[in-house]
């Protein structure tokens, strides 16, 4: 019954991001509905929409704030909350540059050529930039292996749980905008606009 829950839920969301994906996020005139469109073709808008608002995040924090992390000085003495497990701003970046290279080889098979334990001990904002940056490329020519026959074929993944192709890209740009999401509040409480909200 689990899994038989589970696989509505995949469903229902891959449903949800092509059908996004159709509509596009540009200017562009969108498929007529009832137009099919490639699986690879969906789930490459998704990760685009968020590799480009999580780019603009990361750009914009200044240097100097990279080991930046919400602490308990930031809420009134009578708020009580722990933090010493806290990602910094940088340690978010690179959390989701290693994840990306964890779902998006399990979607593909492809091995990423990079060291990506190395990936989570980066500090420096050019090293953190060009690491994401790499991820998300490599995420790409992943989701560009997704095919109507193979999508939806079941994976052996290391996290428990019924996992297709699809479902692991879907998840993967999920993730993404989970992390951004706390991103985005690291950036307002240093009194920064993310891109994407400027626009």
């Amino acid at each position: 019954m689990q899994s038989r829950t589970m696989l509505a839920c995949c469903l229902l969301g891959i449903a949800a991001l092509t059908a996004q994906a159709q509509m596009g996020n540009s200017g562009a005139a969108s498929p007529a509905p009832g137009t099919i469109v490639t699986p690879s073709a969906a789930m490459d808008i998704q990760l685009s929409m968020i590799e480009g608002e999580m780019m603009g995040a990361v750009k914009a924090m200044p240097a100097a704030k990279f080991g930046f992390a919400p602490s308990q000085a930031i809420f009134v003495p009578a708020q009580k909350t722990k933090f010493a497990t806290v990602r910094t701003f940088a340690q978010q970046a690179t959390h989701v540059a290693e994840a990306n290279y964890f779902f998006y080889m399990g979607v593909s098979g492809l091995k990423p050529d990079v060291d990506m334990k190395a990936i989570l001990k980066l500090t420096k904002k050019d090293d953190v930039v060009a690491a994401l940056a790499g991820s998300f490329a490599f995420a790409h020519k992943a989701i560009a292996t997704l095919t109507p026959a193979n999508s939806f074929e079941v994976l052996k993944f290391e996290e428990p749980g019924l996992w297709t192709r699809a479902s692991l890209a879907s998840f993967g740009v999920a993730h993404a905008f989970d992390h951004y999401g706390q991103m985005v509040e690291y950036l307002r409480m240093n009194g920064i606009v993310p891109p994407a909200s400027a626009k």
